[in-house]
């Protein structure tokens, strides 16, 4: 299938910042299930610094704001080439060991909430130590399907309910949230059981509308014998040519589209656009 994407994101702020930083996660690869044909960004109000891969495979882009500017802009837009591989992107490819990806993180740290639904899908107690990583082929996939159906029961998909700092734990909480929510909790639930996990952000075409107004968030799990597998709790199933990987990492701040730093913080707006179409 060929994708054809525009990702635009405007920030409007209420007076200039003296300086500010952004660091940008917005070029998808040609790797696994996707080949990309054209990408090209495209910044307003900024200037690139660097450009690098940095040690999860991602690139990124490290911009500063021009000075005395109230309004900063970013599109991204090309086409990406994807085919249909039953969730499955393949081996690791990465500079991070696959043993990083079972680390906890702030976001994805282990508590009541999470020990339950171990212990429901038959893992570890919540004191103990997490059991070694499942074995390949069907015991393995059935466990992650199993697991994605819990996840998506357990949080309900509510677009008011949730904000980036949400953690796995306040999601269960809450019974609510978003992608980005459902990513967190199954990453860290399968952290229990052994299993690499990582965040995976990204764009999902729509089968009702071209236009959207936020990226979207799944995870992927390391089966040995099968590599990294998608699960999207989201919409339960493991993603297909509708997919476009942007960035991975252990959780939403490792692999967030675009994120930064300013000073002389003002009240900011902002606006985002994203269209995903196929040609």
């Amino acid at each position: 299938m060929l994708l054809s994407i525009r990702h635009r994101t405007e920030y409007r702020y209420e007076a200039a910042p003296n300086y500010g930083v952004m660091r940008l996660r917005v070029t998808p690869r040609s790797l696994g299930p996707q080949r990309v044909i054209d990408w090209r960004i495209g910044l307003e109000g900024v200037e690139r610094q660097v450009a690098f891969r940095d040690h999860l495979g991602n690139e990124v882009w490290l911009v500063s704001m021009a000075q005395g500017c109230d309004r900063v802009a970013v599109t991204a837009e090309g086409v990406v080439e994807t085919r249909e591989t039953a969730g499955v992107f393949g081996p690791h490819r990465a500079l991070a060991p696959l043993w990083l990806f079972t680390r906890p993180t702030a976001l994805t740290m282990p508590g009541e909430g999470v020990a339950r639904l171990v212990a429901d899908l038959g893992g570890p107690d919540a004191g103990g130590p997490a059991v070694a990583p499942v074995v390949a082929g069907q015991v393995g996939l059935g466990l992650a399907h199993r697991m994605m159906a819990a996840v998506a029961d357990a949080v309900a998909y509510d677009v008011d309910d949730t904000h980036p700092a949400t953690t796995a734990e306040e999601a269960l909480a809450r019974g609510a949230g978003v992608c980005q929510d459902h990513a967190h909790v199954m990453a860290a639930v399968a952290r229990r059981f052994g299993i690499p996990a990582r965040y995976v952000s990204g764009y999902l075409r729509l089968d009702d509308r071209e236009d959207q107004t936020a990226t979207h968030a799944w995870v992927e799990l390391h089966l040995e014998g099968l590599g990294w597998v998608g699960f999207d709790p989201s919409n339960r199933i493991s993603p297909d040519d509708r997919y476009v990987r942007l960035a991975v990492g252990r959780d939403y701040d490792e692999a967030a589209p675009m994120g930064g730093v300013r000073y002389g913080a003002h009240a900011e707006d902002l606006h985002v656009h994203l269209h995903v179409g196929e040609q």
